[in-house]
């Protein structure tokens, strides 16, 4: 490992380790953390050591994994179709995980099996996923598949709300759209159980096709003259990114532009390589979520924000930042990838 790369891990590292602290001690009771920590070694079922155990650990654990598996997946996404816009929420991957978690909902399959939450949403992952290759078609142009991601995009968001429209519960009705917009209150460490698996399973495909990314940074031409064929790093990115995002999702629900900033803030530190933006991009996700999370937590709103709206409130301007910058490289005449 060059210094430069260990450099930039610490970079990454530090940030997502002092914040899953933070998330840990944030919370609105007080917690003792030596009766806590005491507690626990002796295996004592005390109100500080369930709070420790049951509520802040496994809460930030998922704020890191969850963070990690967009942040990954969104920078393989941009590495792959070479657009900076590129994420798993613009092309309909997320949405459709979570139109596949709603069947589940309400179908009643949650009720009767515990693990048909995530595998409905990796199943809507990995549809969304291969309808968007499929309909864009063979030697699909960046724009086409971004074109086809957004009609995805819309149209599980459209199956999604026609099927909330059509419940005739409205309990249920409201709690799948607070899932929905995205939150890690209540999680337990039965859900980091079912997200970690699946977002190591999805990193697998990622990181192997890390050098194959760099190849088709060069071009197409270029890679195919370097022995890779670009529709299968498609499919492996496809089949990472949805096994990744649908874990994720299945726990969290939806929380957009994670994916698209963590790659931008650490491109820059990695020489603008997509291959190795990936794991650095993981950190960085993983840091943005925590952050986020933490925020909703010390807002005085009077309850708790979903963490998809504090995401939204910092993707929006984020967005404007990118366009300003479009704006300003393309006078220059220079690549803002």
């Amino acid at each position: 490992m060059t210094p430069s790369r260990r450099w930039t891990w610490a970079l990454v590292a530090a940030p997502v380790a002092a914040l899953a602290m933070i998330s840990i001690v944030v919370g609105p009771a007080g917690l003792p953390w030596g009766t806590a920590i005491r507690d626990i070694l002796s295996g004592h079922d005390s109100v500080p050591a369930l709070i420790l155990l049951e509520i802040r650990l496994p809460r930030a654990l998922l704020g890191a994994v969850v963070g990690a598996a967009l942040g990954m997946a969104g920078a393989a996404m941009q590495g792959l179709l070479r657009n900076p816009l590129a994420e798993p929420g613009v092309l309909g991957v997320s949405a459709c995980a979570a139109f596949g978690a709603v069947i589940a909902f309400y179908s009643g399959l949650v009720r009767l099996f515990p693990g048909a939450l995530p595998i409905a949403a990796i199943l809507g992952a990995l549809l969304g996923t291969a309808a968007l290759f499929a309909w864009a078609g063979r030697g699909a142009t960046v724009a086409t598949l971004l074109l086809v991601g957004v009609a995805i995009n819309a149209l599980a968001g459209a199956a999604t709300a026609f099927g909330l429209a059509l419940s005739p519960n409205p309990y249920a009705f409201y709690e799948v759209m607070f899932w929905l917009m995205g939150s890690l209150a209540d999680r337990s460490l039965d859900h980091v159980a079912i997200a970690l698996p699946c977002v190591a399973l999805g990193a697998v495909p990622l990181l192997l096709m890390r050098r194959r990314l760099d190849g088709l940074s060069l071009g197409e031409e270029t890679a195919l003259a370097l022995g890779i064929v670009p529709s299968a790093v498609a499919r492996w990115i496809g089949l990472g990114t949805a096994l990744a995002v649908g874990g994720a999702v299945a726990v969290s629900g939806v929380i957009g532009f994670v994916g698209l900033m963590a790659p931008h803030a650490i491109r820059p530190f990695v020489g603008y390589r997509p291959g190795a933006t990936l794991i650095a991009s993981a950190g960085a996700g993983a840091a943005l979520t925590l952050a986020a999370d933490i925020a909703v937590r010390l807002l005085p709103t009077g309850r708790e924000l979903q963490l998809g709206v504090m995401t939204a409130l910092l993707g929006a301007p984020f967005l404007g930042w990118l366009a300003v910058r479009r704006r300003s490289n393309g006078a220059a005449g220079t690549s803002w990838l």
